[in-house]
């Protein structure tokens, strides 16, 4: 119970991201085709619409492994109070959250990419607890 008390704030936070990436990711795989039908349009007007599938992929592994870091990091730490992993998991985060930011402001969708910013803010914190 000790790791529990001495990383609170760490678990809270990698299972807040564990949520939005394995969620995000489990709806890619199994909407595949509703979020690349989505996607060529929400990009039509940009130089990304020809990529909407391949990118997507990317999309989904970074996220996929996002989670699941996040989540043998979570382990990590309640199991030997360590948190190697969980720090891969929440820079992974991180980019995974840049990735999708620069889309939506490429779209000039700037609701869509304020609220990626709303989860940015956590993981960055995430980031700066664990290097420390």
């Amino acid at each position: 119970m000790v790791h529990l008390e001495n990383f609170s704030a760490e678990i809270l936070l990698l299972l807040f991201l564990i949520i939005v990436f394995l969620q995000s990711g489990i709806d890619k795989i199994f909407d595949w085709k509703g979020n690349v039908t989505w996607l060529k349009d929400h990009f039509s007007q940009t130089p990304l619409q020809k990529w909407v599938p391949f990118l997507l992929f990317t999309i989904l592994i970074f996220e996929t492994v996002s989670g699941i870091l996040c989540g043998v990091g979570l382990l990590e730490i309640i199991v030997y109070g360590k948190a190697e992993y969980a720090f891969y998991g929440s820079v992974l985060s991180c980019i995974s959250l840049l990735m999708l930011l620069f889309g939506q402001r490429l779209a000039k969708d700037y609701e869509g990419a304020k609220n990626i910013a709303v989860y940015f803010i956590p993981a960055i914190i995430l980031v700066y607890i664990l290097r420390t």
